[in-house]
This record gives C-alpha cells, structure tokens and sequence, in this order.
C-alpha cells in the first residue's frame, strides 16, 4: 500500500496538511491554532525565495497598547536588567504575561468560581470572584493613577527610583483600593514575571532561552543518553518550538 500512495498527489497533499496543523506532533498543546501557528521545517525548493518568518510570540493578544507598556516598565523593576543578564523587557516577558491573560489563566478556567465568596486565610490562595484578566485590568490602572497622584507622572515616565516605590506602596498595601488587594496583585506580577522569565520561550517569554541561559539551564531536552555516562558537558539549551521544527 504504502508503494502504491509514493507517488500520488493527493497523499501527500493530505500528509502535508495534516503536519501543518500540528497533528503529528500529538497532544493539545501544539494542535489546533497555535499548531497552525508555529512555523516547521520543510524541504527547500532551490527555486524558492527565502521568507523571513515572523514571530507570532512578540504580538498581543489581550493588553492594550497602554497595559504593555505598563506591564513592560513594571516587569523589568522585578526582573532588571543587570551585568548578569537581560531584564525582563528584553526576554519578553510582557508578552508571555499578555498570552497568559487571554487564555485559560486570565479566565481562571480551571478554577471553581462560583459564589457565595468569603475572605479567605491567607494559606488559601485567592478567593474572589474576579478572573485574573480583571484583576490585571484593574492594577494597571492603579499603578497608573497611583503614579499620577504621587508624581504626576506615567508610570512609565518614572525613574527606575519613583517605579521602586509605587510597586513597594503596592507590596505593602499602602495603596487604599476597594476592588482588589494590592499586595495580592502585586505578588501575581511577580509570580508571573518569574514565570515569563524561566517558562519555555514556546509561550512568549523567555526571548531567545536567555533565561536559561542565565541559570545554565538545559531546557527542554528530548533525552540525555548520549552524554549521561561522560564526564560533565555544557549543552545548549532547547526549547519545545525546536522540537516541533524536526
């Protein structure tokens, strides 16, 4: 059979689609859209012109214009760049925090969230009704405003100093909000700045494995058996996308 479909168009027409939508690759995770997404190698045609690809990863999904920036300036006073490495603005975590929100994360989708809701301890994690997109919204917003009253400034306009201390008012909950807690909205900045920093490059953070870099970080490797019995050996790291381009 397998002699017999070699030569026919529609076979490797069918082939062809089914490795663009990301099938072969299996799980959920790569199918789909963002399987549809990922660019994967393919043979070269030497009459082909080359194509630069674009990166899909560096695109907002759910911030405003406005809200990046924000979340840019603010990531990268958690996260600075230092003689060590990149910040958090070079490594793209804005937009890994961005891609977050407009999923299952920001939705809280896997999370019960039905009323009634009560004050949780603190030993509960978060217990309200707002999704965490909601939350996001409404922060920014105040670092903004409280920004404003302060210095009246843009957050962004702060010195690298003035932005320490909104985010330290927002740490010890010295901002004075009704809809959310400020020190809960700003450990969920941190958390997720970390996370944008150290995640696989695949979800938007973590621009070019600079993040494993930094920590001498092998990533995501499909099997060490090659090196496993030999003395100790650097590696270059790898992400998920390399994985899905063979």
């Amino acid at each position: 059979m397998a002699e017999e479909n070699k030569g026919n168009p529609e076979s490797l027409s069918r082939r062809k689609f089914i490795r663009n939508t990301g099938f072969t690759v299996g799980g959920l995770a790569v199918g789909g859209v963002l399987g549809s997404l990922l660019p994967r190698t393919r043979e070269k045609d030497k009459n082909e012109t080359p194509v630069k690809a674009e990166n899909f990863n560096q695109a907002l999904m759910y911030f405003t214009p406005e809200q990046f920036r924000i979340t840019e300036a603010a990531t990268e006073r958690i996260f600075p760049k230092d003689e060590l490495g990149p910040g958090a603005k070079a490594v793209g975590v804005a937009f890994y925090i961005d891609h977050q929100l407009a999923g299952d994360w920001g939705f809280n989708a896997r999370e019960y969230m039905q009323a009634p809701f009560f004050k949780g301890e603190k030993v509960q994690g978060y217990q309200g009704r707002l999704k965490r997109r909601d939350i996001f919204d409404i922060g920014l917003r105040e670092i903004q405003n409280h920004s404003m009253a302060v210095y009246k400034k843009d957050f962004t306009k702060l010195t690298d100093e003035e932005q320490d201390a909104i985010l330290k008012d927002f740490e010890g909950d010295k901002v004075n909000l009704t809809t959310i807690s400020p020190s809960g909205f700003f450990q969920m900045l941190r958390s997720a700045t970390l996370e944008g920093t150290y995640s696989d490059p695949l979800y938007g953070g973590n621009k070019n494995m600079d993040g494993w870099k930094m920590r001498k970080y092998p990533g995501s490797q499909m099997a060490y058996t090659d090196i496993i019995d030999k003395d100790f050996k650097k590696i270059n790291p790898q992400s998920l996308k390399s994985h899905m381009n063979h």
